[in-house]
Protein backbone atom coordinates (compact mmCIF):
# COMPACT_ATOMS: atom_id res chain seq x y z
CA UNK A 1 0.00 0.00 0.00
CA UNK A 2 2.09 3.13 -0.60
CA UNK A 3 0.48 6.68 1.17
CA UNK A 4 1.12 10.12 -0.42
CA UNK A 5 4.44 10.90 -1.72
CA UNK A 6 5.25 6.98 -3.15
CA UNK A 7 6.36 5.92 0.49
CA UNK A 8 5.17 2.50 1.22
CA UNK A 9 3.02 2.04 4.56
CA UNK A 10 3.02 -1.17 5.90
CA UNK A 11 -0.26 -2.64 6.68
CA UNK A 12 -1.08 -3.84 10.28
CA UNK A 13 -3.87 -5.84 10.75
CA UNK A 14 -6.67 -4.43 12.42
CA UNK A 15 -6.71 -5.95 16.77
CA UNK A 16 -10.12 -7.53 15.69
CA UNK A 17 -8.60 -9.78 12.99
CA UNK A 18 -5.94 -10.86 15.47
CA UNK A 19 -9.10 -11.76 18.49
CA UNK A 20 -11.10 -13.17 16.09
CA UNK A 21 -8.23 -15.52 15.23
CA UNK A 22 -7.13 -16.52 18.48
CA UNK A 23 -10.67 -17.04 19.34
CA UNK A 24 -11.10 -18.89 16.88
CA UNK A 25 -7.72 -21.19 17.02
CA UNK A 26 -8.99 -21.64 20.77
CA UNK A 27 -12.75 -22.99 19.77
CA UNK A 28 -11.06 -25.46 17.51
CA UNK A 29 -8.12 -26.77 20.06
CA UNK A 30 -11.49 -27.51 22.50
CA UNK A 31 -13.62 -28.75 20.02
CA UNK A 32 -11.13 -31.04 18.59
CA UNK A 33 -9.74 -32.27 22.40
CA UNK A 34 -13.63 -32.87 23.20
CA UNK A 35 -13.68 -34.99 19.93
CA UNK A 36 -10.97 -37.19 20.34
CA UNK A 37 -10.67 -37.31 23.94
CA UNK A 38 -13.91 -36.44 25.09
CA UNK A 39 -16.84 -38.44 26.21
CA UNK A 40 -18.59 -41.90 24.52
CA UNK A 41 -20.73 -40.26 21.77
CA UNK A 42 -22.83 -43.13 22.36
CA UNK A 43 -23.27 -42.94 25.76
CA UNK A 44 -24.61 -38.98 25.32
CA UNK A 45 -27.21 -40.03 22.19
CA UNK A 46 -28.23 -43.01 24.75
CA UNK A 47 -28.85 -40.60 27.61
CA UNK A 48 -30.48 -37.75 25.26
CA UNK A 49 -32.95 -40.59 24.09
CA UNK A 50 -34.10 -41.06 27.67
CA UNK A 51 -34.54 -37.40 28.44
CA UNK A 52 -38.01 -36.74 30.07
CA UNK A 53 -39.29 -33.62 28.73
CA UNK A 54 -41.67 -32.17 31.33
CA UNK A 55 -38.67 -31.62 33.34
CA UNK A 56 -36.83 -29.75 30.46
CA UNK A 57 -40.01 -27.48 30.18
CA UNK A 58 -40.39 -27.07 34.07
CA UNK A 59 -36.78 -25.85 34.02
CA UNK A 60 -36.96 -23.65 30.69
CA UNK A 61 -39.92 -22.03 33.08
CA UNK A 62 -37.67 -21.62 35.85
CA UNK A 63 -35.04 -20.10 34.00
CA UNK A 64 -37.48 -17.32 32.89
CA UNK A 65 -38.86 -16.41 36.30
CA UNK A 66 -34.94 -15.95 37.37
CA UNK A 67 -35.24 -13.52 34.07
CA UNK A 68 -37.74 -12.02 35.08
CA UNK A 69 -36.66 -11.56 38.88
CA UNK A 70 -32.74 -10.09 37.62
CA UNK A 71 -34.73 -7.69 35.44
CA UNK A 72 -36.44 -6.04 38.24
CA UNK A 73 -33.18 -6.35 40.02
CA UNK A 74 -31.46 -3.87 37.49
CA UNK A 75 -35.08 -1.49 37.70
CA UNK A 76 -34.46 -1.08 40.96
CA UNK A 77 -30.65 0.21 40.15
CA UNK A 78 -31.43 2.04 37.66
CA UNK A 79 -34.12 3.65 39.85
CA UNK A 80 -31.12 5.24 42.12
CA UNK A 81 -28.97 6.27 39.25
CA UNK A 82 -31.70 8.32 37.21
CA UNK A 83 -34.12 11.21 38.36
CA UNK A 84 -37.44 10.83 36.68
CA UNK A 85 -38.77 10.02 34.46
CA UNK A 86 -37.32 6.30 34.69
CA UNK A 87 -37.67 3.96 31.95
CA UNK A 88 -40.46 1.60 32.73
CA UNK A 89 -40.21 -2.27 33.60
CA UNK A 90 -41.32 -3.37 30.00
CA UNK A 91 -38.53 -1.35 28.36
CA UNK A 92 -36.14 -2.56 31.13
CA UNK A 93 -37.22 -6.12 30.50
CA UNK A 94 -36.70 -5.94 26.73
CA UNK A 95 -33.14 -4.26 27.52
CA UNK A 96 -31.99 -7.09 29.54
CA UNK A 97 -33.37 -9.53 27.55
CA UNK A 98 -31.41 -8.65 24.51
CA UNK A 99 -28.48 -8.45 26.47
CA UNK A 100 -28.77 -12.09 27.25
CA UNK A 101 -29.24 -13.38 23.50
CA UNK A 102 -26.41 -10.69 22.98
CA UNK A 103 -24.05 -12.42 26.05
CA UNK A 104 -25.14 -16.20 24.41
CA UNK A 105 -24.33 -15.68 20.91
CA UNK A 106 -21.13 -13.41 20.58
CA UNK A 107 -17.83 -13.96 22.19
CA UNK A 108 -17.34 -11.50 24.86
CA UNK A 109 -19.67 -9.38 27.22
CA UNK A 110 -21.42 -7.69 24.37
CA UNK A 111 -24.44 -8.02 25.81
CA UNK A 112 -23.61 -5.86 29.01
CA UNK A 113 -23.36 -2.91 26.13
CA UNK A 114 -26.43 -4.52 23.75
CA UNK A 115 -28.85 -3.79 26.92
CA UNK A 116 -27.10 0.08 28.01
CA UNK A 117 -27.58 1.22 24.18
CA UNK A 118 -31.32 -0.62 24.16
CA UNK A 119 -32.39 1.78 27.25
CA UNK A 120 -30.36 5.12 25.97
CA UNK A 121 -32.25 4.66 22.82
CA UNK A 122 -34.70 5.46 24.38
CA UNK A 123 -33.86 8.77 26.66
CA UNK A 124 -32.79 10.62 23.49
CA UNK A 125 -32.99 13.77 25.92
CA UNK A 126 -30.94 12.37 28.68
CA UNK A 127 -27.35 13.84 28.73
CA UNK A 128 -24.63 11.83 30.51
CA UNK A 129 -27.61 8.72 30.66
CA UNK A 130 -24.75 5.85 28.72
CA UNK A 131 -22.46 6.67 31.11
CA UNK A 132 -24.67 6.37 34.48
CA UNK A 133 -26.38 3.26 32.66
CA UNK A 134 -22.73 1.83 32.47
CA UNK A 135 -22.81 2.26 36.29
CA UNK A 136 -25.81 0.36 37.10
CA UNK A 137 -24.69 -2.56 34.79
CA UNK A 138 -21.48 -2.24 37.16
CA UNK A 139 -23.78 -2.22 40.27
CA UNK A 140 -26.17 -4.97 39.31
CA UNK A 141 -23.14 -7.45 38.80
CA UNK A 142 -21.94 -6.67 41.92
CA UNK A 143 -25.12 -7.43 43.57
CA UNK A 144 -24.98 -10.86 41.73
CA UNK A 145 -22.41 -11.74 44.08
CA UNK A 146 -24.33 -12.30 47.26
CA UNK A 147 -26.45 -14.82 45.97
CA UNK A 148 -23.14 -16.06 44.35
CA UNK A 149 -21.05 -15.88 47.72
CA UNK A 150 -24.20 -18.19 49.80
CA UNK A 151 -24.06 -20.48 46.86
CA UNK A 152 -20.56 -21.32 47.05
CA UNK A 153 -20.72 -21.54 50.91
CA UNK A 154 -23.46 -23.43 50.56
CA UNK A 155 -21.20 -25.73 48.09
CA UNK A 156 -18.27 -25.72 50.25
CA UNK A 157 -20.72 -27.42 53.27
CA UNK A 158 -22.46 -29.46 51.68
CA UNK A 159 -21.30 -31.14 48.07
CA UNK A 160 -18.13 -33.03 47.24
CA UNK A 161 -16.12 -30.82 45.33
CA UNK A 162 -13.21 -31.82 43.21
CA UNK A 163 -9.92 -30.87 44.49
CA UNK A 164 -9.28 -28.51 41.00
CA UNK A 165 -12.17 -26.75 41.68
CA UNK A 166 -11.15 -25.58 45.35
CA UNK A 167 -8.71 -22.79 44.12
CA UNK A 168 -11.21 -21.10 41.42
CA UNK A 169 -13.59 -21.36 44.50
CA UNK A 170 -11.35 -19.52 45.95
CA UNK A 171 -10.65 -16.95 43.49
CA UNK A 172 -13.90 -16.18 42.92
CA UNK A 173 -14.56 -15.03 46.19
CA UNK A 174 -11.76 -13.52 47.10
CA UNK A 175 -12.50 -11.55 43.48
CA UNK A 176 -15.97 -10.73 44.75
CA UNK A 177 -15.49 -9.36 47.89
CA UNK A 178 -12.80 -6.93 46.04
CA UNK A 179 -15.41 -6.02 43.39
CA UNK A 180 -18.09 -5.37 46.47
CA UNK A 181 -15.85 -3.47 48.46
CA UNK A 182 -14.86 -0.85 45.40
CA UNK A 183 -18.15 -0.65 44.63
CA UNK A 184 -18.84 0.33 47.94
CA UNK A 185 -16.34 2.58 47.68
CA UNK A 186 -17.26 3.98 44.14
CA UNK A 187 -20.71 4.94 44.53
CA UNK A 188 -21.70 8.28 44.31
CA UNK A 189 -25.78 8.74 45.06
CA UNK A 190 -27.23 11.19 42.51
CA UNK A 191 -28.34 14.30 43.16
CA UNK A 192 -29.84 16.50 40.70
CA UNK A 193 -29.41 16.75 37.34
CA UNK A 194 -26.58 15.18 35.47
CA UNK A 195 -26.31 18.56 34.07
CA UNK A 196 -24.74 19.70 37.42
CA UNK A 197 -21.59 17.85 36.62
CA UNK A 198 -21.21 19.42 32.96
CA UNK A 199 -18.71 22.03 34.75
CA UNK A 200 -15.99 19.87 35.92
CA UNK A 201 -13.27 17.83 33.33
CA UNK A 202 -14.80 15.53 30.70
CA UNK A 203 -12.58 12.39 32.06
CA UNK A 204 -14.06 12.99 35.61
CA UNK A 205 -17.19 13.91 34.16
CA UNK A 206 -17.70 10.56 32.67
CA UNK A 207 -16.19 9.26 36.00
CA UNK A 208 -18.71 10.89 37.43
CA UNK A 209 -21.99 9.92 36.18
CA UNK A 210 -20.42 6.54 36.29
CA UNK A 211 -20.64 6.43 39.85
CA UNK A 212 -23.84 7.97 39.81
CA UNK A 213 -24.97 4.31 38.09
CA UNK A 214 -24.11 2.90 41.62
CA UNK A 215 -25.68 5.48 43.85
CA UNK A 216 -28.23 2.26 44.99
CA UNK A 217 -24.98 1.47 47.05
CA UNK A 218 -25.94 4.18 49.24
CA UNK A 219 -29.70 3.22 49.75
CA UNK A 220 -30.06 0.37 51.84
CA UNK A 221 -33.70 0.12 51.17
CA UNK A 222 -33.31 -0.03 47.35
CA UNK A 223 -29.94 -2.32 47.85
CA UNK A 224 -32.19 -4.86 49.90
CA UNK A 225 -34.44 -4.79 47.56
CA UNK A 226 -31.88 -5.66 44.64
CA UNK A 227 -30.30 -8.21 47.06
CA UNK A 228 -33.50 -9.94 47.65
CA UNK A 229 -34.23 -10.07 43.79
CA UNK A 230 -31.09 -11.40 42.37
CA UNK A 231 -31.24 -14.21 45.19
CA UNK A 232 -34.89 -14.66 43.84
CA UNK A 233 -33.47 -15.32 40.41
CA UNK A 234 -30.22 -17.48 41.78
CA UNK A 235 -32.62 -19.69 43.43
CA UNK A 236 -34.38 -19.98 40.52
CA UNK A 237 -31.07 -20.84 38.67
CA UNK A 238 -30.58 -23.56 41.03
CA UNK A 239 -33.95 -25.28 40.69
CA UNK A 240 -33.54 -25.06 37.25
CA UNK A 241 -30.57 -26.92 37.40
CA UNK A 242 -31.82 -29.32 39.54
CA UNK A 243 -34.95 -29.80 37.19
CA UNK A 244 -32.40 -30.35 34.06
CA UNK A 245 -31.10 -32.95 35.95
CA UNK A 246 -34.04 -34.97 36.47
CA UNK A 247 -34.79 -34.70 33.14
CA UNK A 248 -31.98 -37.05 32.15
CA UNK A 249 -32.65 -39.40 35.15
CA UNK A 250 -29.69 -37.64 37.46
CA UNK A 251 -30.96 -38.18 40.80
CA UNK A 252 -27.70 -36.65 43.47
CA UNK A 253 -29.78 -33.91 45.26
CA UNK A 254 -29.32 -29.88 45.83
CA UNK A 255 -25.57 -29.48 46.66
CA UNK A 256 -24.97 -31.11 43.67
CA UNK A 257 -27.04 -28.65 41.62
CA UNK A 258 -25.58 -26.28 43.33
CA UNK A 259 -22.16 -27.18 42.70
CA UNK A 260 -23.37 -27.61 38.74
CA UNK A 261 -24.02 -24.13 38.77
CA UNK A 262 -21.29 -22.33 40.27
CA UNK A 263 -18.70 -24.15 38.33
CA UNK A 264 -20.70 -23.53 34.77
CA UNK A 265 -20.58 -19.66 35.97
CA UNK A 266 -17.26 -20.15 36.69
CA UNK A 267 -16.69 -21.15 33.07
CA UNK A 268 -18.37 -18.41 31.70
CA UNK A 269 -16.72 -15.81 32.95
CA UNK A 270 -14.76 -15.54 30.53
CA UNK A 271 -16.64 -16.58 26.95
CA UNK A 272 -13.95 -16.43 24.45
CA UNK A 273 -16.54 -18.02 21.95
CA UNK A 274 -20.11 -18.17 22.41
CA UNK A 275 -21.35 -20.00 25.25
CA UNK A 276 -17.80 -21.58 25.85
CA UNK A 277 -19.38 -24.56 24.28
CA UNK A 278 -17.80 -27.74 25.10
CA UNK A 279 -16.01 -26.11 28.12
CA UNK A 280 -18.82 -25.48 30.24
CA UNK A 281 -20.38 -29.53 29.45
CA UNK A 282 -16.72 -30.45 30.71
CA UNK A 283 -16.93 -28.22 33.57
CA UNK A 284 -20.78 -29.95 34.22
CA UNK A 285 -19.51 -33.37 33.90
CA UNK A 286 -16.22 -33.90 35.80
CA UNK A 287 -17.70 -32.94 39.37
CA UNK A 288 -20.65 -35.17 38.55
CA UNK A 289 -18.20 -38.05 37.93
CA UNK A 290 -17.65 -38.15 41.96
CA UNK A 291 -21.40 -38.70 42.48
CA UNK A 292 -21.63 -42.10 40.34
CA UNK A 293 -22.66 -40.23 37.23
CA UNK A 294 -20.77 -41.53 33.87
CA UNK A 295 -18.70 -38.48 31.95
CA UNK A 296 -20.56 -39.18 28.50
CA UNK A 297 -24.30 -38.78 30.60
CA UNK A 298 -22.72 -35.86 32.87
CA UNK A 299 -21.34 -34.38 29.68
CA UNK A 300 -25.25 -35.13 27.59
CA UNK A 301 -26.73 -33.00 30.57
CA UNK A 302 -24.23 -30.32 30.21
CA UNK A 303 -25.10 -29.83 26.79
CA UNK A 304 -28.75 -30.20 27.70
CA UNK A 305 -28.55 -27.80 30.65
CA UNK A 306 -26.71 -25.21 28.30
CA UNK A 307 -29.71 -25.58 25.89
CA UNK A 308 -32.13 -25.09 28.30
CA UNK A 309 -30.64 -21.36 29.88
CA UNK A 310 -29.91 -20.41 25.65
CA UNK A 311 -33.81 -21.24 24.92
CA UNK A 312 -34.80 -18.69 26.75
CA UNK A 313 -32.03 -15.96 26.48
CA UNK A 314 -32.11 -16.41 22.45
CA UNK A 315 -35.95 -16.77 22.44
CA UNK A 316 -37.07 -14.18 24.65
CA UNK A 317 -33.94 -12.00 23.40
CA UNK A 318 -35.08 -12.64 19.54
CA UNK A 319 -38.56 -11.82 20.49
CA UNK A 320 -37.14 -8.26 21.92
CA UNK A 321 -35.19 -7.67 19.17
CA UNK A 322 -37.45 -7.73 16.61
CA UNK A 323 -39.68 -5.44 19.18
CA UNK A 324 -37.13 -2.46 19.45
CA UNK A 325 -36.53 -3.24 15.84
CA UNK A 326 -32.67 -3.86 15.73
CA UNK A 327 -30.97 -6.81 13.73
CA UNK A 328 -28.34 -9.15 14.64
CA UNK A 329 -25.88 -6.57 12.47
CA UNK A 330 -26.49 -4.42 15.19
CA UNK A 331 -25.32 -6.07 18.48
CA UNK A 332 -21.85 -6.12 16.81
CA UNK A 333 -21.43 -2.43 16.76
CA UNK A 334 -22.69 -1.56 20.58
CA UNK A 335 -21.48 1.92 21.51
CA UNK A 336 -18.41 2.32 23.74
CA UNK A 337 -16.88 4.97 26.14
CA UNK A 338 -15.51 6.91 23.09
CA UNK A 339 -19.25 7.51 21.82
CA UNK A 340 -20.47 8.72 25.45
CA UNK A 341 -21.81 11.72 25.77
CA UNK A 342 -19.71 14.07 27.39
CA UNK A 343 -20.05 17.10 25.59
CA UNK A 344 -16.79 19.91 25.73
CA UNK A 345 -16.59 21.82 29.15
CA UNK A 346 -18.75 25.12 29.41
CA UNK A 347 -20.00 24.61 26.21
CA UNK A 348 -23.79 26.23 25.51
CA UNK A 349 -26.07 22.95 24.44
CA UNK A 350 -27.25 23.49 20.82
CA UNK A 351 -30.60 22.07 20.48
CA UNK A 352 -29.03 19.60 17.69
CA UNK A 353 -26.82 18.47 20.51
CA UNK A 354 -29.90 16.97 22.88
CA UNK A 355 -29.61 13.61 20.58
CA UNK A 356 -27.28 11.60 22.31
CA UNK A 357 -24.34 10.35 20.46
CA UNK A 358 -24.47 7.06 22.02
CA UNK A 359 -26.48 5.28 19.49
CA UNK A 360 -27.05 1.90 17.55
CA UNK A 361 -25.60 2.29 13.97
CA UNK A 362 -28.23 1.15 11.75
Amino acid sequence: MRARGGARVKYVPQAGWVRGVFVLAAAVGVFALIWWRGPSWNGITVAFGAVRWRWVFAAIGLNLLSVVARATAWQTVIGQAIPPPRPRFPLVFSAFSVGLFANAVLPGRIGELARVAVLTRKLPMRRGAWATLVGTVFAHRVFDLVPVLLLIGYVLLTAKIPTWAVTSLVVVVVVGIGLLAFALASARHHHGSPRDEFGIGAVRRLVTLIRHGLGVMHAPVAAAQAIVFQLLGWTCQILAVWTAMLAFHIHVGLPAAGLVLVLMNVATIFPLWPGNVGLVQAAVAFPLVDYGVSYAHGFAYGIGLQAIEASVGVGVGLLFLAREGLSFAMLRVMPDAAQAEVPAEDAEEPASAERPRARIAR
